[in-house]
């Protein structure tokens, strides 16, 4: 990777210098909305970064949901590989993702991109806000991406991106720093809107995902978001923590957080609540 790799977050006033360079570069827009699908391609239409397709979680980034296997599965390596080359990335593409909605579904996105293996991806910090904010340019209307063949992925996982199914995790319930990123109530059971049971996996702490954030929607500093998640694993290793949210998208957020502050190895549980609480045989807990 070259010297201005970027591989967690990068600054809109940085991304803007980066326009029009030499250097390959694809810009993403990940906007979504769990209540209202089709708006982020409504807003992306309106308005995005210059040249920047959109891409769809339920579409793009998720398999089909069977009713066990989660509300956002992963979808099979290979095929998002060949998203990943429709949308013109490439081994030497430096991967610029947003959204505007705090980060979580850009994170999503930053993460797959992370488990086929390209390490050169990273998230807008503020995402679409703060491009406006500096006066970023904007353009309107379809992109039609420069295609590339499918991303090369080997037969082996990315070690850049571990993932833990539900029978391994369950198997190592206790032995491992499991962090839930969904809000509080939730992780409590106090409500469930969208899923079997309410509660939380046995053993799981929680971190909600927008406490990653600063008052003005960006990631709070490296060195404050290293100790708070620092003191949250007390004395396990990052390599040693897997995360998981409802559906496998917002843990991704913090996720992108530990890598921001340098934490690197965590692990995804990527079925999640959503997938966890659809089989009545595995265990809950509430509080």
């Amino acid at each position: 990777m070259g010297a201005h790799t970027h591989t967690a977050l990068i600054d809109a006033e940085t991304l803007r210098s980066m326009l029009g360079a030499l250097a390959p570069m694809v810009i993403v827009d990940a906007g979504f909305d769990l209540a209202d699908p089709p708006s982020g391609e409504r807003a992306h239409g309106a308005a995005h970064l210059p040249g920047a397709p959109h891409v769809h979680l339920e579409r793009d980034l998720s398999a089909t949901p069977t009713g066990r296997n989660g509300r956002h599965p992963l979808p099979e390596r290979a095929a998002f590989a060949a998203t990943a080359g429709r949308l013109g990335i490439t081994p030497a593409t430096q991967v610029v993702v947003y959204d505007r909605q705090q980060s979580m579904f850009a994170a999503r996105l930053w993460w797959m991109l992370r488990w086929l293996g390209h390490a050169p991806v990273a998230v807008l910090d503020g995402g679409f806000a703060a491009w406006q904010a500096i006066g970023g340019p904007v353009e309107s209307g379809p992109v039609t991406p420069h295609p590339q063949p499918a991303y090369p992925i080997g037969n082996a996982p990315s070690p850049l991106a571990p993932t833990l199914d539900a029978a391994a995790l369950q198997a190592q319930l206790g032995r491992l720093a499991l962090i839930d990123a969904r809000a509080p109530e939730r992780f409590r059971g106090d409500v469930e809107p969208l899923d079997a049971q309410a509660g939380h996996i046995p053993g799981a702490c929680n971190r909600f995902f927008k406490d990653n954030l600063a008052t003005d929607g960006r990631f709070k500093p490296a060195h404050v978001l290293r100790a708070e998640f620092t003191a949250l694993l007390q004395t396990q290793s990052a390599g040693a923590v897997v995360h998981q949210c409802g559906s496998g998208v917002t843990a991704c957020h913090n996720l992108l957080a530990m890598a921001a502050a340098g934490l690197e190895g965590a692990a995804l549980y990527p079925g999640s609540w959503s997938e966890w609480s659809a089989d009545p045989s595995r265990p809950i807990a509430r509080g």
